[in-house]
């Protein structure tokens, strides 16, 4: 019997929902963002470039006529800005049903945001951590809403020392190693997430879904011969070794959208590339003692506690 695969079709209406997707206005968080929107949902894109984003509005719009697109401005390497993107989306929304964070991709040479952290963990990590927290209210009133990460498989090479996200800096720097540490946070953040959401009774879920390897421009800072390569109108393989940002971003829509899908759920292809199916992260992302120390330095570094959600001895 031929299995079955997964795709936009299996996306159920999602009329009367509200999706916020990070980092929306190319690759993977476009594509994301147009699937939810052709099957009815109002989309916020919450992005760092107000240009970009109100064009990638008008791209969805132009194959979804009568869509509602608004935008939201958030760099999620400041913790200022996604302070003032939390509050934008207060103003305007009293309840939220999907938030995506989408938002990553990684430095090639070191470099530091304005608040101090390394910029690849603070993009990928702490930034949407701090926004995750300060918009949970919206979710957690909201039955039937989810958190969905973007995972990667290079969490799967990754190590993480919660007391030092910053172990190689400056020209000991190693943009792949620091790739896939933040990786391996996501998933440390998604399941400790969901573990508390749980013990607080709320409707909520958190679940996350990877996108293979996907051509997208989240790694731009590469070298040309290294883009040419990934490029499938240079070097025809690429066809092969990767797959388009349309089909990279079923895992994470089918960790957003099936029906079936419960807390802690992981969702991608086996390999490279292919159709989202069930998947299970590393047995380190599993580990509950690293997943409470990183939630712990993650509110220290960046101010935010999930009051709806606070840890107690007894959810333990």
């Amino acid at each position: 019997m031929k299995r079955q695969r997964w795709s936009t079709e299996d996306i159920p209406a999602q009329h009367g929902r509200t999706a916020l997707v990070t980092g929306a206005s190319t690759g993977l968080g476009f594509a994301i963002a147009d699937a939810l929107a052709r099957r009815g949902a109002d989309v916020v894109l919450a992005c760092r470039d107000a240009g970009r984003a109100a064009a990638a509005a008008d791209r969805i719009r132009a194959g979804s006529p009568g869509a509602v697109v608004r935008t939201l401005l958030a760099d999620f390497a400041s913790l200022a800005s996604v302070r003032a993107a939390a509050r934008r989306l207060h103003d305007e929304y009293d309840r939220l049903d999907l938030l995506v964070n989408n938002v990553g991709g990684f430095r090639v040479r070191y470099a530091v945001t304005e608040d101090g952290f390394e910029s690849t963990i603070a993009v990928n990590h702490l930034g949407p951590f701090a926004f995750t927290g300060l918009v949970l209210d919206l979710l957690t009133g909201t039955p039937g809403s989810r958190v969905v990460t973007m995972g990667s498989n290079g969490h799967r090479q990754g190590a993480i020392d919660p007391a030092d996200l910053d172990p190689e800096p400056g020209r000991a720097y190693r943009f792949v190693a620091a790739y896939n540490r933040a990786k391996l946070a996501n998933l440390l953040f998604a399941h400790e997430l969901d573990r508390r959401l749980r013990a607080a009774g709320t409707p909520t879920i958190a679940v996350a879904g990877h996108p293979g390897l996907a051509r997208t421009d989240g790694g731009r800072e590469l070298n040309a011969l290294v883009r040419a390569a990934l490029d499938p109108k240079v070097n025809p393989l690429a066809l092969v070794l990767s797959q388009s940002a349309a089909k990279g971003a079923l895992g994470p829509l089918r960790a957003a959208t099936d029906p079936a899908a419960r807390g802690g759920d992981y969702f991608g292809p086996r390999g490279r590339t292919g159709y989202p199916e069930p998947a299970t992260s590393s047995a380190l992302s599993h580990d509950a003692g690293l997943q409470r120390r990183l939630w712990e330095a993650s509110e220290q570094l960046t101010g935010v506690s999930y009051l709806p959600i606070q840890e107690s001895e007894a959810s333990r």
